[in-house]
C-alpha cells in the first residue's frame, strides 16, 4: 500500500476547486453515484466534517459509512450530528456497514440495536454487513449457522424499519465439500428479509462472473460496491476505468440485479491520493455508465 498524503495538502487541492471540479461541470445529470467513506478511513477521523462536504463537492450524492462506536459516534461525531451534516451537504446515507460477529457468537442484541439507531438516524435504509471473522466460517455448516443468525437480525431490522444485506469478500466463494459459503448464504437466508451487496471487485477476484450472479439469483442485489482491478497486480485496487473490470457490461444488468444503490470503494495503491483517487472513479462512471 502506498504512503499516504499529507492530508492539509490534500485539503488546500480540493478546496480551492481548480483540480477536480471543472471536469464534472458536464456531469450534472448524474445522480446517485454513491462512496463507501471506509475508501477514505485515513481522513475522515481527523475531519470528519471537512472531508465530508469535500465528497459532496466531488460530486457524490451517497455514502455508506462503516464503523460507528456506540460511544464516540461515527469517528467521534454524533449520529444526529452527522445527519445534520449529510443534510447541509445535501449527501444521503442509505447503508452503513455494520459487523455482527458479537451476535452470531452470543445472539446478545445490544449492539445491533444501538448500531439500528444510528443508521435510522442518519436516514439509512440498509443495516448492512461487511465481514465475518475466520472463525465463523470454517465449514459449510458454520456458513448454516451463520445464515440462521442472518435472518434473526434481520428479522430485528425489518421491526425497526431497516432492511438488512450482506457484503462479500473473496473468502465467501471457497469451496466447502463442493459448494461455496457465498451459495449457503444465497440459499439458506429468507430472500425477504436479507439482501445482498456484491462487492464486484471481490466477486471478480475470485473467478466469479457477477452478471452469471445476477441472473441466477435475480433481484437480490440492490446494492454494489465498484472498484476495479489493478491490470497488472490484481491483488490491488484502482481506480474505476482504469482497471481490467468491465463495468460498461456490468451496469447493462443492473436492473436484472435490482440495482438502488452503488458506491466507489477503493482499499489501496490511490492515484494519486484518496481525494484525487475518488475524483477519477467519479468521473469515469459519470461520463462513461451513469
Amino acid at each position: 500500500m502506498n504512503s499516504r498524503r499529507d492530508f492539509i495538502k490534500q485539503a488546500a487541492l480540493v478546496s480551492a476547486g481548480a483540480l477536480f471540479l471543472p471536469s464534472f461541470a458536464s456531469a450534472k445529470s448524474v445522480k446517485k453515484i454513491g462512496l463507501q467513506l471506509y475508501t477514505l478511513r485515513d481522513l475522515l477521523p481527523k475531519d470528519v466534517e471537512g472531508v465530508i462536504r469535500k465528497v459532496a463537492a466531488v460530486g457524490y450524492k451517497e455514502v455508506e459509512t462503516y464503523g460507528y462506536n456506540p460511544q464516540s459516534g461515527f469517528w467521534g461525531m454524533p449520529a444526529r450530528q452527522l445527519a445534520q451534516l449529510l443534510k447541509s451537504t445535501k449527501l444521503a446515507a442509505p447503508s452503513g456497514h455494520v459487523g455482527v460477529d458479537p451476535f452470531i457468537r452470543t445472539g446478545n442484541t445490544d449492539e445491533l440495536k444501538a448500531n439500528i439507531e444510528a443508521l435510522k438516524t442518519i436516514g439509512a435504509t440498509y443495516f448492512t454487513v461487511p465481514y465475518l471473522d475466520e472463525s465463523l466460517r470454517q465449514s459449510a455448516d458454520d456458513y448454516k449457522k451463520v445464515a440462521e443468525k442472518l435472518n434473526q437480525a434481520a428479522e430485528l431490522c425489518k421491526a425497526s424499519g431497516l432492511r438488512f444485506a450482506y457484503h462479500n469478500h473473496d473468502f465467501e466463494f471457497k469451496q466447502h465439500n463442493g459448494v461455496t459459503g457465498y451459495s449457503i448464504l444465497l440459499k439458506e437466508t429468507d430472500p425477504k428479509l436479507v439482501s445482498f451487496e456484491l462487492d464486484i471487485y471481490w466477486a471478480v477476484h475470485s473467478g466469479q462472473k457477477p452478471t452469471e450472479i445476477f441472473a441466477q439469483h435475480p433481484g437480490r442485489f440492490p446494492m454494489w460496491h465498484v472498484k476495479d482491478m489493478d491490470k497488472a497486480n490484481p491483488n490491488q485496487n484502482t481506480e474505476v476505468g482504469n482497471g481490467s473490470i468491465d463495468f460498461k457490461d456490468i451496469f447493462k444488468h443492473a436492473s436484472t440485479a435490482g440495482l438502488k444503490h452503488f458506491f466507489v470503494e477503493h482499499e489501496n495503491n490511490y492515484q494519486p491520493d484518496e481525494l484525487g483517487s475518488i475524483a477519477t472513479s467519479f468521473n469515469y462512471i459519470s461520463k462513461n455508465i451513469r
